[in-house]
């Protein structure tokens, strides 16, 4: 008879009930030696695309300064998916932002610091527009099918 069968039939309290059971299980199916660290670093690259993004943004924009440009044109890259933004003035003193992607999208949204969303008109081969956005900071979320998965790219925020 097992210590788990003793226990079964009336011998122990819960708490030695479940620690026999994890023996149990430990020795017939135990974990990976390497389980902990697969995991921590299956978390720790969950985030890269963005971070990727935002890095490859910044080192384009060394040496960059501001000016009065009523044109903005940027882009950003996770290796998978690319996108282009390009930010114009309106006449109305607010911001017409076009983008296109590679991979087509299939939507997209802007969130800007004001706290409104924005869903673009989303056209053929990759092309979406934001007619019309007050300016300030934003972030662009698209969805893309890629190899038959639907796929988030999310840009780091960027003034519009």
């Amino acid at each position: 008879m097992t210590s788990v069968e003793s226990m079964s039939t009336g011998g122990g309290t819960d708490e030695e009930l479940f620690a026999a059971i994890r023996e149990l299980w430990e020795r017939r199916d135990a974990p990976p030696a390497d389980l902990t660290e697969r995991m921590i670093a299956s978390v720790a690259i969950d985030d890269v695309s963005r971070e990727y993004a935002l890095l490859t943004l910044e080192s384009s924009l060394e040496g960059a300064v501001r000016s009065e440009q009523s044109r903005l044109t940027l882009q950003f890259s996770d290796g998978e998916t690319s996108v282009l933004l390009h930010v114009s003035v309106t006449e109305s003193g607010g911001r017409r932002v076009d983008g296109w992607s590679d991979p087509a999208v299939l939507a997209a949204r802007m969130t800007q610091d004001d706290g409104e969303d924005r869903v673009a008109e989303v056209g053929s081969e990759g092309r979406f527009a934001f007619p019309e956005a007050a300016p300030g900071l934003a972030t662009v979320r698209v969805i893309v099918r890629q190899d038959g998965e639907l796929r988030e790219f999310v840009t780091p925020q960027f003034e519009v």
